[in-house]
């Protein structure tokens, strides 16, 4: 087709430039939209209330593809909602991020020769703060660039004076419940930031260590053992086998030198051992590994730690003092010296977990901390889910959902850090354990002191929901605003921070359910599907692209890769593809005004309309109707497949141009289709807002003159439908196809004039000759025309005279040899399948895809034989 904002009147509509400038517009556009509070909910409005509250993301961090792409879906729910009438609430906030931010302000301290023992605690969380204000936070700035319509008068951040409230009044119930208890288990550590981290910050990734097979005991009582932590022998407190494996019967309940102490330890059965796996005996150090200390707690085992907080050997001897790897390799070759290594294995490529923050490799250890007791907390959230009260999206991530939530572990909530909730327990000098309430005063008196501790960041982002809302306050916004009805988020952190909102909902709001709906999605990934990382010189800045094609550009792109659950590919290819279509539907609009499109007054009845009209309004309906479909199911990839192509191939390159020769010709006929466009416009950018909110927004208001479309009404499907004009288009469509591709085959320029004859009589093609003429740049046949090529499409003829437009000769020497070549592998094909012994012994798969070869090679063979008896005769 050609670009739908040439050949028009000279005339233009002077509130919309020639070309759409994304820079220009944006930005004043979202302080507009800010400034008359479109976005700001109101707890006292009768309308049925919306209500998402934004995963928060750090303090410290900046927006990310990841960000990007949900903000935009959220962002498309809400947009959405409030134009269909709902009192929409989009909460905005950040989390505190206590390492990663504690991390950022030690860094600083660390450039002027300080650390935070040197200026002490109440100065470094002053620090903190500061640098909060100064530095945090500009992820909410760039949360404006991408068109968040979020409510800032809401704006909460965890450590603000409410949700610490929140947090301490949620601590202390708990605790009277005995919910929250205090002890030694074991918990990941991270040596390099010296505090317990929580599961969620545990990155793991594919280490090249090794496995050392070592040899315990004496004579025939020997066991070899092999672990890939040698440094942990020194912590062993026994060796487990299987009950029932013959091999090691004669030594369960008997003591074995442990090499290089002075210590025996017992060999103890136990059915977690696998007797299949190795040896069938497993080394024990219960205050180093989560199975063996599970194991020691079934057998009485004593619980031996052998490093400090930096990683440190610390028991008595030649070892003491070193690092863990150090000490790794002096121990294997201490070993080797007695010839106790049975066995080495290196390079040993196995997982091992890491610090996401620092990237230290985490030391599972036995630590004295504070817990959730999550068992009946768990049950709820898995019975919110069974039961219906929450539903997840896509359907098939329950299964993960209840793998996790029923076997869910205690969950370690404390962390050695400075910055956070710290822990409302005091502790008396005659040991007294007293917690205390938000409204209580903490005991007064010499010896009394606070847990030095603060809560694990994800312990008030579980309470996000309705801490934000005002919680343990009833306010108007928690009674109008909760349960909250979407949390979309990442599959990647169902486990950590969805369970963790489910049960502290429900606990702390009597059994109401913090969401109905949970929207799982992927997570973003470079366009060939690989994970985007630093190493990998593939991390993107979708601030860059924003700069670059808008912020519309990334929105779409982003909404068109969001299958539910499924990771999403992007490249800057499909960026500048949406940038496309954001100026394709910025031309096709400044056609409408050029030619008096309009949204006033009622449509025309449907038999003053023509065919086209009557078409693209039925078709219009049933896209009105799949869009609210496929957003009820959160279908968004779906949904912006089928707006681009509605919008795209049916409105601008089909209803437009057939239209054109109508507005050229100007009278009634033309004003009832300017009003039809104007109505389809008016739609398809409502419908296209929520995804694509600036463009959109300019346009429409240029179309309408109306306030704007973030408070416009939705567009609804007025059940209009017309098969019969549908068909007659759809035949309309096939007769410029199939002479487009006639065309193309001849080798034939778009835009070249070629003489022909049409002959529709008895069609119903006749009355669109004018727009099948303007479309295939068809002349009347004039006289001295000589058919040189005929097309029966579609119940009617298409003559053309190509005479001097192609070197027939040429053309027909091409597409002989195409023919030769389609007959070629037809004949080879055939030969495949006519083979028994060869279908005999060949996969499906392999002979499916000969079939194919064969059905292609057959359709080809039709279609150059119809171009070559097509071609001008000598």
């Amino acid at each position: 087709m050609t670009d739908i904002a040439q050949q028009q009147p000279a005339d233009s509509n002077p509130e919309l430039p020639t070309q759409y400038a994304p820079a220009e517009v944006e930005g004043k556009l979202y302080e507009r939209w800010v400034e008359r509070g479109y976005f700001e909910a109101d707890a006292k409005s009768e309308k049925p209330p919306f209500t998402i509250v934004i995963p928060p993301p750090n303090v410290t961090g900046a927006l990310h593809l990841g960000h990007a792409f949900q903000h935009t879906l959220m962002d498309a729910l809400t947009r959405r909602k409030r134009m269909q009438g709902y009192e929409v609430l989009w909460l905005p906030g950040m989390d505190h991020a206590g390492i990663a931010t504690q991390n950022k302000v030690e860094q600083q301290l660390a450039e002027e020769g300080l650390s935070r023992h040197d200026i002490g605690r109440e100065a470094f969380v002053e620090k903190v703060w500061q640098w909060k204000k100064e530095y945090g936070g500009k992820i909410l700035g760039q949360m404006r660039r991408l068109g968040d319509g979020v409510d800032w008068s809401r704006e909460r951040f965890t450590m603000d004076e409410g949700l610490s409230k929140a947090v301490q009044t949620i601590f202390k119930k708990l605790y009277d419940d005995d919910l929250i208890y205090r002890a030694e288990r074991i918990i990941n550590w991270c040596p390099r930031c010296l505090t317990a981290i929580s599961d969620i910050e545990v990155d793991y990734q594919d280490d090249n260590g090794e496995l050392v097979s070592l040899k315990y005991g004496e004579g025939d009582e020997t066991v070899v053992v092999a672990t890939t932590r040698v440094e942990t022998m020194l912590g062993d407190t026994a060796v487990a086998v299987h009950p029932d494996d013959e091999r090691y019967a004669h030594l369960i309940g008997k003591r074995i030198k442990l090499p290089l102490t002075d210590r025996t330890i017992p060999v103890v059965a136990d059915t977690h051992v696998d007797p299949e796996f190795g040896t069938g005996a497993v080394k024990v150090t219960p205050a180093h590994d989560p199975n063996d200390f599970a194991i020691g707690q079934r057998h009485g085992l004593e619980m031996l730690t052998v490093m400090d907080e930096r990683a440190i050997i610390t028991v008595p001897g030649p070892f003491q003092g070193l690092d863990r790897f150090e000490a790794r390799s002096a121990i294997v070759e201490a070993m080797r010296e007695q010839g106790r290594v049975v066995a080495e294995k290196r390079p040993y490529t196995h997982s091992v977990g890491h610090c996401s923050r620092c990237k230290t490799t985490v030391e599972p250890r036995l630590s004295l901390q504070w817990w959730v007791k999550v068992d009946t907390l768990a049950k709820a959230a898995g019975d919110a889910v069974r039961e219906g009260d929450v539903v997840l999206h896509p359907k098939e991530m329950e299964r993960r959902y209840f793998d996790w939530v029923d076997n869910l572990n205690d969950w370690c909530i404390s962390r050695q850090l400075w910055w956070g909730h710290r822990i409302p327990v005091w502790y008396g000098p005659e040991g007294q354990v007293v917690c205390v309430g938000p409204d209580e005063q903490p005991p007064t008196g010499e010896g009394w002191t606070q847990d030095e501790d603060v809560l694990d960041t994800w312990f008030s982002s579980g309470l996000w929901p309705f801490s934000t809302l005002g919680w343990p306050e009833q306010t108007p916004d928690l009674e109008k605003f909760y349960s909250t009805d979407v949390l979309l988020t990442g599959h990647d952190i169902i486990f950590f921070w969805v369970v963790r909102m489910m049960m502290f909902g429900q606990y702390a709001m009597d059994g109401q359910v913090p969401f109905k709906t949970v929207a799982l999605t992927g997570l973003v990934r470079d366009e060939n599907g690989k994970k985007m990382s630093k190493s990998f010189g593939n991390v993107v800045d979708p601030l860059d692209w924003m700069d670059a094609y808008g912020s519309d550009a990334v929105r779409f792109t982003l909404a068109n890769g969001a299958n539910p659950g499924a990771d999403v590919p992007i490249g800057e290819d499909w960026v500048k593809a949406s940038r496309n279509f954001a100026n394709k539907i910025w031309n096709a609009t400044r056609f409408a005004l050029m030619n008096g499109a309009t949204v006033e007054g009622e449509l025309p009845p449907a038999e003053q309309m023509s065919a086209n009209d009557r078409w693209i309004l039925s078709r219009l309906n049933s896209v009105v109707a799949e869009a609210d479909a496929y957003y009820d199911d959160f279908q968004f990839a779906k949904l912006a497949d089928s707006l681009y192509h509605f919008a795209w191939d049916e409105v601008f390159d089909w209803y437009v141009e057939l239209s054109k020769t109508t507005f050229f010709a100007g009278g009634e006929p033309a004003k009832v289709s300017a009003r039809v466009l104007g109505e389809v416009l008016d739609k398809l950018l409502r419908l296209l807002h929520p995804i694509v909110p600036f463009v959109t927004e300019t346009l429409w208001t240029s179309l309408t003159g109306k306030e704007s479309l973030v408070i416009a009404d939705w567009p609804t499907d007025s059940g209009f439908r017309d098969p019969a004009a549908e068909q007659e288009i759809a035949l309309v469509q096939q007769v410029i196809t199939e002479v487009r591709r006639f065309r193309s085959d001849q080798g034939l320029q778009p835009g070249q004039k070629v003489p022909a004859e049409l002959d529709l009589t008895g069609t119903a093609l006749a009355p669109h000759e004018a727009a099948i003429r303007q479309v295939l740049r068809l002349q009347p046949a004039g006289e001295g025309f000589h058919a040189t090529a005929s097309l029966p499409v579609a119940g009617c003829k298409v003559a053309l005279d190509l005479s001097g437009t192609i070197d027939v000769e040429a053309e027909r020497k091409r597409l002989s040899k195409d023919l030769a070549l389609a007959e070629k592998e037809k004949a080879d094909a055939n030969k495949k399948l006519g083979n028994e012994a060869f279908l005999a012994k060949a996969p499906d798969n392999v002979v499916d895809k000969i079939r194919g070869r064969l059905a292609k090679a057959e359709a080809d063979i039709e279609r150059i034989t119809a171009q070559i008896e097509g071609l001008p005769k000598a």
